[in-house]
């Protein structure tokens, strides 16, 4: 009888581990899987320390620099970074694809896609990195993007398909903005301080299907590094990207611009989020504000679909996300708020302390920010601000969360971690 209890015991065990890994969320692109930051996994810590291991399952030294944002589909990372060649102020770079195991940490494969050669004029902003853009995990390839260095694609043991070196441009600071996937093209914001265009590239082949250029209506800085967002408008599809002065709504088959907003701001980071019928965007420098933008207009709609806005301690680097009714934000300095999304009323308005680079999410019942200091600070959402934890990794971090497996993954300067819960382990 004690056997067959043991034998019940151990089936029950192995049932509810493989259910768990059935139910393990992937975390395919820049913002996770719905591009915005959302994900519905459980079980997840709100407090660790890398200094004494608490909650920390593992970390990885990850070579070369990169500020790229890990992704974890079926049970492995994907991420990129930039390998220079010597300790010189300019050397050459080999930028690179990797792949981790997500149970150890352990290397798959670690591939060079391009090279960025000391001679190459453009160099990056400090908190900027030779391999910033995010990978795109989908179908069984993944979709690297080095900025003006090139675009590719891999099957998932790091053969190549194809590569694509043709989306040239002058980048100001290097490149940040990572792809959007939309059915079957990538679509790519090209934003140089030269020239300012967005691309769709075919994700068979990697040949340009579209490219147009985007109206800066007279800008003094018209560089940007934005993620666009791909949306569905009464029934059309269209991809959301801003850059320099203008945000615009553009016809994935075509590039046709459905609909523009005129605004004042460049160096455009954050990635639109879309709710409630609207598109928030941030205009990032200059003074930054945020809008919330009805996306069923036609031309040049500043005047009439602008639904609110707001100039009030707006983010110029981390993206918005919105839970609910309400949006929240961390700005540049660490001031952290909370806002009606369909009306732009301020609910609160808390200093987190830190800076922040890194975009929040929401998972299992609170706000993650990563600050650059490398402290996770743990938030309550609602319309009353409380802070459940403060966590430290103790290395810098520009990189945003991946979320999967009931785990985070948090990339820091030299380190990729993997935290959750000790008895999950």
């Amino acid at each position: 009888m004690k056997r067959n209890v043991t034998i019940f015991a151990s089936c029950g065990i192995i049932v509810f581990l493989t259910s768990a890994a059935l139910r393990a969320e992937n975390w395919p692109q820049f913002r996770g899987p719905t591009r915005q930051g959302i994900s519905s996994e459980v079980g997840l810590p709100v407090e660790w320390d890398a200094e004494t291991g608490e909650n920390i399952a593992w970390k990885q030294t990850v070579p070369g620099k990169g500020w790229s944002s890990p992704v974890v589909v079926n049970g492995r990372i994907y991420l990129t970074t930039a390998v220079a060649d010597s300790d010189g102020d300019n050397p050459d770079h080999s930028l690179r694809v990797l792949c981790l195991d997500a149970k150890s940490g352990k290397e798959l494969f670690n591939v060079e896609a391009f090279q960025r050669r000391a001679d190459d004029a453009n160099r990056i902003h400090p908190k900027n990195s030779h391999a910033s853009p995010t990978p795109i995990v989908d179908a069984g390839q993944v979709f690297v993007h080095f900025g003006t260095h090139g675009t590719a694609c891999l099957n998932l043991d790091g053969t190549f398909v194809w590569k694509n070196t043709e989306l040239v441009y002058e980048p100001q600071h290097g490149s940040g903005g990572s792809p959007a996937l939309v059915d079957d093209v990538l679509v790519i914001s090209c934003d140089g301080r030269d020239k300012q265009y967005i691309a769709c590239l075919d994700r068979n082949d990697g040949e340009i299907r579209w490219k147009v250029n985007r109206d800066t209506f007279d800008a003094d800085k018209k560089f940007a590094f934005h993620t666009p967002l791909a949306i569905d408008v009464n029934g059309r599809k269209q991809v959301v990207s801003t850059g320099a002065n203008s945000v615009s709504g553009f016809d994935v088959q075509t590039g046709e611009a459905i609909w523009t907003v005129r605004h004042d701001g460049y160096s455009v980071v954050p990635r639109p989020v879309f709710a409630h019928g609207l598109v928030f965007i941030c205009t990032s420098f200059q003074r930054s504000s945020l809008l919330a933008i009805r996306p069923d207009g036609q031309g040049d709609v500043t005047e009439t679909h602008v639904a609110w806005k707001s100039n009030d301690t707006v983010s110029h680097s981390p993206s918005p996300i919105i839970v609910g009714d309400n949006l929240y934000m961390v700005s540049d300095r660490g001031v952290a708020s909370c806002r009606d999304a369909r009306s732009g009323d301020l609910h609160w308005k808390k200093r987190v302390n830190g800076s922040y680079s890194a975009s929040p999410i929401f998972a299992d019942g609170h706000l993650y920010f990563q600050s650059e200091q490398g402290e996770g600070v743990v938030i309550k959402p609602g319309e009353t601000f409380e802070v459940v934890a403060r966590n430290s990794i103790g290395e810098p971090t520009l990189a945003s969360y991946a979320v999967s497996e009931g785990a985070l993954f948090v990339r820091s300067e030299n380190q990729l971690y993997r935290i959750q819960q000790d008895e999950r382990r």
